[in-house]
């Protein structure tokens, strides 16, 4: 695995700074109305004011204007289109940890634990209405046509996050799922998002139909090899890293990668174990080893590599700029290796 190389860090050390402040502001007026409470838990799920003040990794808006200089434009330009993906990608966290019932995020408590799942809906409500005001001032600089077309691209995004979302929760109860239903799932709820962020970073420069498509389908194979890792960072990860319990996912009885890789054999102690019922946290540890003797670590893995190589190798067919490609690619290569 490459070390990262420098242009990344300097786009970081530029870029995250004005992408934070982007999203300060668009959330500010939230301070002065008198429903505050709004703004007090969307301050503590971004971590404004936690003393654990763990960012995210803001991968979605990164990718989004690194394509965008890729293509051939100017990253400042495209900040609006990367704080409303940010704020729909916050949006469907607030949601999910409602769903999945998962009580940390990034170290701290979730917004649901703190203020019940009917306050926590409502943030993740505003966040979503959120994303698409602050796409207005795309129009004076990109035009009404593409800025339309950014919305609309935005706009299917959400709506094959939201369907991904469904099949996830529907496999929780579902006796037979594939490998297959899996990665219908996975392309909705996290690749289409991520396919989204590239897609309007090139589509806002007008960058031809092949180039573009090229972007997209980097940013798809990325969130296909995310979602991958995310899953074995589920069941392997450090909690300390990860900010969540690696016992959430088995406890929830989630059908990921490593889970359905384990349940292909059948006749292994994990599978046998899984068919007994729901696990408690306590049991999870032990869970968690039987499923590494099913060399399901070693198949997911390889699964993450393998979806890396094709957003290495759509990144290259999409023809970007040199200093952008080192930095998307040093991030391509970062996600394989992250520990969090």
């Amino acid at each position: 695995m490459s070390t990262t190389r420098p242009p990344l860090a300097v786009f970081r050390k530029i870029i995250l700074p004005e992408l934070e402040k982007g999203l300060q502001e668009a959330l500010a007026p939230w301070k002065e109305h008198p429903a505050t409470l709004l703004a007090e838990m969307v301050a503590h799920h971004f971590g404004w004011k936690a003393e654990n003040g763990k960012p995210g990794k803001r991968v979605r808006p990164l990718v989004l204007l690194l394509v965008h200089e890729a293509a051939g434009g100017w990253w400042h330009q495209a900040l609006p289109a990367a704080v409303a993906v940010e704020l729909v990608h916050n949006f469907s966290l607030i949601h999910d940890d409602i769903q999945d019932q998962s009580r940390t995020r990034r170290g701290r408590p979730t917004v649901w634990s703190l203020w019940g799942p009917a306050q926590a809906i409502n943030a993740g409500d505003a966040l979503f209405a959120q994303a698409f005001a602050v796409l207005a001032p795309l129009q004076e600089t990109f035009g009404p046509a593409r800025s339309l077309e950014a919305v609309q691209v935005l706009a299917r995004a959400c709506v094959a996050l939201v369907q991904g979302q469904v099949l996830d929760l529907s496999f929780e109860v579902r006796d037979r799922v594939t490998v297959e239903d899996y990665l219908t799932m996975i392309r909705g709820k996290t690749a289409a998002l991520l396919a989204a962020a590239a897609d309007i970073g090139a589509l806002l420069t007008g960058v031809e139909e092949t180039r573009r498509r090229a972007f997209r389908e980097f940013g798809e194979a990325l969130g296909l090899a995310f979602q991958v890792w995310d899953d074995y960072l589920g069941v392997w990860g450090d909690p300390e890293q990860t900010g969540k319990s690696t016992a959430d996912d088995l406890v929830a009885g989630k059908k990921t990668l490593p889970v359905l890789y384990g349940l292909s054999q059948p006749e292994s102690a994990f599978a046998r174990r899984w068919r007994q019922g729901s696990i408690s946290p306590e049991e999870a540890p032990e869970v968690a080893r039987l499923l590494a003797e099913t060399g399901a670590q070693d198949y997911t893995r390889e699964q993450a590599r393998r979806f890396t190589q094709q957003a290495l190798d759509a990144l290259q067919a999409a023809q970007p700029l040199n200093v952008p490609y080192e930095a998307l690619r040093s991030l391509t290569e970062e996600l394989l290796g992250r520990a969090s």
